[in-house]
């Protein structure tokens, strides 16, 4: 478990260090919003870091789950079939976010990106059983635990905004 904490962490840090500047660098930094800026990179970029963060998850899981030849046989394409779905479902984040970082219609936004989200769950429901059989119940429950985490990091890195949740608006 400790293990687990010490890799998110570090990918955490990372995400923060790769996102810019340190503010003690810039002279005097302006958090309003900027009606240009979208919260993410264009495709490409987007393209590139999502192959990153695929091939970092596999390395994490691959590092926290002791699996057997004969489990790893059995789990990984199971796993991809799973990630392939799970990323089909995430790709409608990405219009959503670009959507509302342009329109600002929270109520739509909330109430899609809900739906999403739900189909998210619903996914990792219907693989409990389908995991189940090439690991046992530990492992599988660490599984969603550690893809959970790494999912939520993503989330992180594709929103993030013009606006420091943890710094407050400053006058222009």
């Amino acid at each position: 478990m400790f293990k687990i904490m010490m890799i998110v962490t570090a990918l955490a840090g990372g995400c923060v260090l790769a996102t810019g500047k340190a503010s003690a660098q810039t002279p005097a930094p302006n958090y309003l919003p900027n009606p240009d800026r979208f919260f993410f990179d264009p495709d490409p970029d987007l393209q590139l870091l999502r192959k990153d963060l695929r091939d970092q998850k596999r390395q994490i899981i691959t590092a926290n789950i002791a699996l057997t030849e004969e489990q790893a046989q059995k789990f990984w394409p199971v796993y991809d079939r799973f990630e392939a779905e799970f990323a089909r479902i995430c790709d409608k984040k990405v219009p959503l976010i670009r959507e509302y970082s342009q329109n600002l219609d929270t109520e739509k936004y909330f109430r899609e990106r809900a739906a999403v989200e739900a189909a998210l769950m619903e996914l990792r429901l219907d693989y409990i059983p389908i995991f189940r059989k090439v690991l046992s119940a530990r492992e599988t429950a660490l599984f969603y635990r550690i893809h959970w985490r790494l999912s939520q990091l993503i989330d992180l890195q594709l929103e993030q905004s013009p606006l420091p949740l943890a710094q407050p608006l400053m006058p222009r």
